[in-house]
Formats: C-alpha cells, structure tokens, sequence
C-alpha cells in the first residue's frame, strides 16, 4: 500500500492517468485506434504538439501509438437524481505511446456528440481544465468498472455458471468436479451486494452517479456487449489490439494465467474424454451450455456463445473461460480497487456540477465544488477498502481443500496446474522487483479459486 500512498502526489499528472487504463483496477477498455472516429473530431493542429517533432497523428494512429477508451456505453443515462446526483458523461479520452513508452492522454471530449459546446480539451488547455476533464473520464471509469467490468463480467457471469453447474451435472461428473471449486461462495458474496451494494437505498444508490435506475440501463447495455471473444483473453486482446503496447503488466500477467488455466482443463477433459464423439454425445454437457447461453445470454446469436459442444477444443476453450472469468479475471478489477481510489481526485463516484461547455472557465474552487465530498465519498472508500480485501476464507487458485477427485492421474494434474502456478508466482516477483509501482493483482497466490470477495 505504500508505493500507491507515494503515487497519491501524482494524481494530477497524465503519465499516471495513462498508466492506469493498463494497469489499474479496469485495464480492460482501452485498445487500438486504427481510425479516429467521426464522433471525435481531433485534429492534427489540436495534438500535433504533443507528439513531437517529424511525425503526424497520422502517421502515429499507423504505427499503433494511438489508443482510444471511449464509454459510449453511458451515453443518453442519466444519473440517479433521486439522491441528488445530476451528471453522469460518457467521455472519449485518446492516448498516444511516446518514444519512452508512457501512455499519455492527449485529447478529451466529454460527450460523443461533437458540438459546440462539446469543446475537446487537451493538455496545453488551463491545468483545471485539464484536470477536470480527466477527472469525467475517471468519474466515467469508475461506473464502467463497478457495473460492467466488476460486477456484470465476474460476479453476475460466475453466478450464471455456478447455476448451471448445479442444475445441469450431477455432482459424480468430472466437469462438475472440475468447476465446483470456481463457482463456490459465488451466490454468497452476489446475495450480500444484491442486499447492499446495489439494492435500493444501497450503497451505489446513495454515492455513485450510475445508481438508481441507471444501474439497470448500465448492465443492460454490458449484457448486449458481452460476447464470447470478450469473455475470452487471448481473443479479447487480439479485438482490442493490445498484444504488442508496452507497460501492459496485466496483459502479460493474465496470459500466464490463462494458459496454465488452459493446460489444466486440457489435462482433465483428455482424461475424461476420448475424442470428440464422446463430447458430443455428454447430454448434461450438452445441457449445461445450452443453459448458459440460453438462460444467461438471453439465447442472443450475436453474442458469439455457444450452445453447444463438438469438440473437445471447444470444451476445452469454453471451460478455460469459465474458470479464468471466475479467479484471474475477477482478481484483476476487485484487489487492487482500494489502491486506485482511496483518492477522490482519481476515483470520483460522482460528480456534483456538470461537464464544463467552454475552455478556461474552469477554476480551482469549480474542481472543489465537482468532486464528492463528506459521508457519501467516506462511503465509497470504506466499501472498496472491504471489496479488496482477501475472501475470508483462503480459496487460493489451484489449492482444492476438497479432493472432489479420486483418480490419481487427476490428482497429479491438479498438482502440475499448482507447480505452474507457482512458477507463474515466482515470475511476477521477479518482474516486481523492477517496478515502481509493482503490479501484484494477479499473483496466484492473491487470486481465489472463485468470486468470493
């Protein structure tokens, strides 16, 4: 906690404002700007100054130096006015990777409807003009996270599994085996948040600016947009464009993990499975993601996941998924939110004055005024202080306290699956040693089998 206590005094600049959208508590929206959209309308003349001499923000979207982080998904929501709360944005932030490999914002537009009084503020604008405007983009990430990225894609999916586990596999078959250590305690924590976190009156109603009914709306629109490439690392990244940016400490974590988590459900399914007639002709594991995707995916096609099985690749994919959404996926946006927003400036759950319409009117005192403030932003902190901290009971990824299986050879795979693990452990702290601050969210050893924090 110390070294985020040090980079507390940085809030303000924009190297830590960059470094976050990879390494933060949400390092799962930015990616590549391939084409800078119509809707955000910058220009060379806006940000050619801060790309630097003999080049073009032309020439650098064709490099892949330009990033793009845009929450469209929030437009046209309004904010729960019924605890007070006004404004809620739905910014576009573009990011350019300097020659030194900082993630460097260089333009915001608060809207995605360019206009008049949508100016787009850059960073040779006032410094409150710039500050505020990063602070809507944080204001922006804050909702995205705790709804979408947190909430939706690990707690909500992790429940939509473990309720399938347990109606549709009999507790004798492997698969169920397999996954019951990665959906226990789930219903347990989600209960706890449906009765205060997001119930009515509750946490999120009273202090974040997507409570009320925006929450609904938010997780409306984050089902829509869950699809199974984005449920899915090596292909999430691959969408976004990111496999090649640097700094990217959770990409390269997360990989590891993946592919030991890979490893794994390959080793049990080849036990249990003889080739891909035998997958096929599973009716409880043909069953069981029939129901996923029917009752859990609303049976929307566009959504990419499957009904059903035809080969042992795809067994083998879909249940790497589920185990990797359930422990590293979940670890990567919940430990480290304290660390991130224990701060008001960088993580403002609301915002008390509306997005500014014209450059340099901003002031010091405005900034004062926008930010939450007294018991609604004491709330904030005290509930992710609780949400970082580790599951009350030690669920760490790849330890079984129940010997669900019998069979030596599975047993020597679960003990493979921990020795690469522990590789995976000792390569990150080696990694560590070098970084100021040292990314730690997916160390095994802090990941839980489960969501059950």
């Amino acid at each position: 906690m110390c070294e985020f206590t040090m980079w507390r005094k940085h809030w303000h600049e924009d190297r830590f404002f960059g470094y976050q959208f990879l390494n933060g508590s949400n390092p799962l929206l930015i990616k590549q700007c391939k084409e800078i959209p119509e809707k955000f309308p910058v220009t060379e003349q806006m940000v050619g100054p801060f790309l630097g001499p003999n080049t073009s923000l032309q020439q650098e979207v064709q490099k892949g130096n330009i990033y793009l982080v845009d929450y469209e998904i929030l437009d046209g929501i309004k904010a729960n006015s019924e605890a007070g709360h006004k404004y809620l944005g739905a910014p576009m932030c573009l990011l350019y990777v300097n020659p030194i490999n900082d993630l460097l914002p260089i333009a915001i537009q608060n809207t995605q409807h360019p206009g008049p009084e949508c100016p787009i503020f850059l960073p040779s604008d006032s410094k409150p003009d710039w500050s505020l405007a990063k602070m809507w983009v944080r204001n922006s990430d804050v909702q995205v996270h705790q709804l979408v990225s947190h909430l939706l894609r690990t707690h909500l999916f992790g429940e939509i599994f473990g309720i399938a586990t347990l109606r549709r596999l009999a507790s004798a078959h492997p698969i169920f085996k397999l996954l019951m250590p990665h959906v226990k305690y789930t219903f347990h924590i989600n209960i706890a948040a449906r009765d205060l976190l997001i119930s009515k009156g509750g946490i999120f109603d009273q202090a974040f600016s997507s409570g009320g009914t925006a929450i609904v709306q938010v997780l409306q629109r984050g089902l829509e947009r869950a699809t199974y490439e984005s449920m899915c690392l090596p292909d999430n990244l691959a969408a976004r464009g990111v496999e090649k940016i640097h700094n990217y400490y959770f990409r390269d974590d997360a990989q590891k993990i993946w592919q030991a988590i890979n490893k794994f459900t390959e080793n049990i399914v080849d036990l249990y499975y003889e080739n891909d007639t035998s997958v096929q002709s599973d009716p409880e594991l043909q069953a069981w993601v029939k129901e996923i995707f029917t009752e859990g995916l609303l049976a929307k096609q566009s959504s990419g996941f499957p009904s059903s099985f035809h080969s042992k690749t795809e067994l083998i994919k879909f249940l790497t998924m589920v185990i990797f959404t359930c422990s590293g996926q979940h670890s990567s946006v919940n430990v480290g939110q304290y660390d991130w927003g224990f701060c008001v400036q960088n993580y403002p759950s609301m915002m008390g004055k509306p997005a500014p319409t014209k450059k340099g009117q901003v002031t010091e005192a405005d900034i004062v005024d926008t930010l939450p403030s007294g018991i609604k932003q004491y709330k904030v902190v005290a509930t992710i202080h609780l949400l970082s901290q580790p599951a009350p009971i030690n669920t760490e990824l790849g330890k079984y306290v129940e010997e669900r299986f019998t069979e030596l050879p599975a047993r020597a795979h679960i003990t493979e699956f921990h020795t690469a693990l522990q590789q995976i452990e000792q390569d990150i702290i080696k990694r560590n040693q070098n970084l100021s601050p040292p990314y730690t969210y997916l160390l095994p050893s802090l990941i839980d089998n489960s969501v059950a924090v």
